[in-house]
């Protein structure tokens, strides 16, 4: 019994020395040292067989061995355990001297940096700031602005129809609806909403049926301006003018007001600004005149007052359609204006 007992402390030793992981060292520990299957145990069993001197001596040997091999798995262990610690350590270190990884990041559409730019510049005077839906009724997009059909200024925004048959009916009947020309329905809408005194600005996509060009696009943006109040003048639409432009240029620009026909305003203006491209000299911008069409203004007429349901004798306003797409070619002077949805992220990035 006493050579098995030195027999297993040399093979446990050689066992313990060699093994890789502390998952391996638990196994070799519970074969040696387990209760129910540890070898050590195995040859204890036969202890009771022996004679009392051979039981002391047995004894003392037996946990002689019992404490090296405990000492040997514990020493063995905390090697094991502090070699993964600094595999561990090597493999996640990271030096922070080293340049980092270069992050794309987005940007936003310079159409959008200009839209948040105007909408702060129209909030610090005391408008709102709407939405309304792109795909609007015949009603708001033409009937309710002045716009009867038939009516030659329908030419004027040639749009996109779209046909649905109305719910319910059997027969062919059916609902106009268009991609919005302007964004001007939103004035009948919020007018029915909020009534008068009022002030709103109205961002957003409008489609138009359009031969494309350096300065024409099926779709571009708009920003609708409406000011409703007692006594309300031609000198407010001028001052307000020149709020805009003096805030988004950051400077002074050469402006011209001439008279425009359109149906939703009385009296009805052209707004031009000297192309900032060319300097008014004449480009393809400007389609060589020196001037751009910015805006149409006028006095919001009467008709219109009325389909928002405000008397037009106790109220008056002006209304515009700024060109908001136009604004940001002259602004970074960007010389096509179908550069905007072209999605060349080499031009979208000039701008982040």
């Amino acid at each position: 019994m006493i050579n098995k007992l030195n027999e297993l402390k040399s093979k446990a030793v050689e066992s313990i020395e060699k093994a890789k992981t502390v998952e391996a060292l638990e196994k070799i520990d519970n074969t040696l040292m387990g209760r129910k299957v540890g070898k050590l145990n195995d040859i204890l069993k036969g202890i009771k067989d022996l004679s009392a001197k051979d039981k002391a001596l047995v004894g003392k040997l037996a946990n002689e061995v019992k404490t090296v091999i405990s000492e040997k798995l514990e020493e063995k262990k905390k090697e094991l355990n502090k070699k993964t610690l600094n595999d561990n350590l090597e493999k996640d270190f990271i030096d922070v001297t080293l340049p980092g990884k270069k992050i794309d990041q987005g940007s936003l559409n310079p159409i959008s940096i200009v839209q948040y730019e105007l909408e702060d510049i129209f909030k610090s005077m005391g408008f709102m700031v709407l939405d309304g839906p792109e795909l609007e009724s015949d009603y708001y997009n033409f009937e309710g602005l002045n716009i009867p059909e038939h009516h030659p200024a329908r030419d004027m925004t040639d749009t996109f129809y779209i046909k649905s048959k109305v719910k319910g009916q059997k027969s062919k009947v059916e609902n106009k609806q268009v991609l919005r020309t302007h964004t001007s329905p939103v004035q009948v809408r919020a007018m029915l909403k909020y009534g008068a005194p009022m002030r709103a600005v109205v961002p957003g996509r409008v489609f138009r049926n359009e031969a494309m060009d350096a300065s024409h696009e099926h779709t571009f943006n708009q920003l609708e301006g409406l000011m409703i109040d007692k006594d309300i003048s031609i000198a407010n639409i001028i001052a307000v003018m020149n709020k805009l432009l003096t805030g988004i240029f950051k400077k002074d620009v050469k402006t011209r007001l001439r008279p425009g026909f359109f149906p939703f305003v009385e009296p009805g203006f052209e707004l031009d600004i000297n192309c900032l491209i060319c300097g008014g000299k004449g480009c393809s911008v400007c389609k060589q005149t020196g001037w751009v069409e910015l805006l149409p203004c006028g006095m919001v007429h009467p008709n219109v007052l009325k389909a928002g349901g405000i008397n037009s004798d106790e109220y008056s306003g002006f209304a515009f359609g700024l060109g908001l797409t136009r604004l940001v070619m002259m602004k970074y002077g960007i010389d096509d204006i179908r550069h905007f949805a072209s999605g060349d992220l080499r031009f979208l990035k000039q701008f982040s």
